[in-house]
């Protein structure tokens, strides 16, 4: 659905957050939102596991954004009349169970109860595998490599939006061709190679990708996409590379013929992974977005 032609005025419920992952404890406020319901962001410009409109893709209901730097200095009334001068017909507020808000975070859910007239909803923390469920703890899970706990509390695939740039140009003619990308403002996974799922248009493909300093070649940090059994011969502007398994550490090879060899046994365990794993890949369907153009 295109969400961009819905007006405030058909809201008539909204969450209140910066929703960086739309994880599974967004997903319990949204599941509180009803019909009408719509996401109230409040951009800090730390997103980094969903930035820009990627909320709305994976959240499933309309959302508006407010830049924190805009509303800092409102008090709690003031940014709630904000809200209601915004959305008139709104009559729900959901928050999390550790919302503050207004100048200072000095109000939170309790004084929201008496300055909001309309129903005002509190989810308790979401806790999966014995955790509790936010964006801090997904974004340490990928900054220690832990690909299987992050995605397991975002409750999908951990994804980015790569632009395709230049690489060294050895990959083809001496290792194997590679995709070189950046994947700003996206938060890159720790240093090491992972089994990865690459789509390009309309096509998912198993792959494998390099993330880190290039320690055995020019020593600079890249993200290297190896597509697996297959040519892409098109010219691509931008793919997305999804992480679903932690293989190796980086680490320095004598030799690209040492390092060529390491890539088989990679590319090895990167199909038995693709094996065990289910393509569909619907979590990351991209709603039939068309990301030609995204870095444009």
């Amino acid at each position: 659905m295109n969400y961009s032609t819905i007006s405030k005025s058909s809201v008539k419920s909204v969450a209140i957050g910066s929703f960086d992952g739309i994880h599974k404890g967004h997903k319990e406020l949204i599941k509180k939102l009803g019909d009408g319901g719509a996401l109230v962001v409040i951009r800090n410009g730390r997103a980094c596991l969903t930035p820009g409109d990627r909320r709305q893709e994976y959240s499933g209901v309309p959302c508006f954004y407010y830049e924190l730097k805009d509303i800092l200095d409102l008090r709690g009334d003031e940014f709630i009349d904000m809200l209601k001068r915004d959305f008139v017909n709104l009559n729900k507020i959901v928050v999390g169970y550790d919302f503050k808000f207004g100048k200072d975070r000095a109000w939170d859910k309790h004084d929201l109860g008496h300055i909001f007239s309309g129903e005002v909803v509190v989810v308790d923390e979401f806790c999966f595998d014995g955790l509790g469920v936010h964006s801090s703890a997904i974004r340490r899970f990928l900054r220690d490599g832990d690909i299987y706990r992050a995605n397991r509390l975002l409750g999908r695939e951990y994804s980015v939006v790569g632009k395709v740039i230049a690489g060294q140009g050895i990959g083809k003619e001496h290792l194997y061709a590679t995709l070189n990308l950046d994947i700003t403002p996206y938060l890159a996974p720790c240093d090491g190679v992972y089994a990865t799922r690459t789509k390009i248009d309309e096509n998912t493909y198993s792959s494998i990708t390099f993330v880190g300093y290039r320690l055995s070649t020019d020593g600079k940090f890249a993200i290297e996409n190896h597509i697996l059994d297959n040519d892409i011969d098109i010219t691509l502007n931008s793919v997305r590379v999804c992480f679903v398994e932690w293989i190796r550490d980086n680490k320095k090879f004598d030799s690209l013929d040492e390092l060529k060899k390491q890539i088989a046994k990679d590319i090895i365990i990167a199909k038995n992974v693709a094996k065990s794993c289910d393509l569909s890949i619907d979590e990351i369907s991209l709603h039939s977005r068309n990301l030609e153009g995204v870095y444009k």
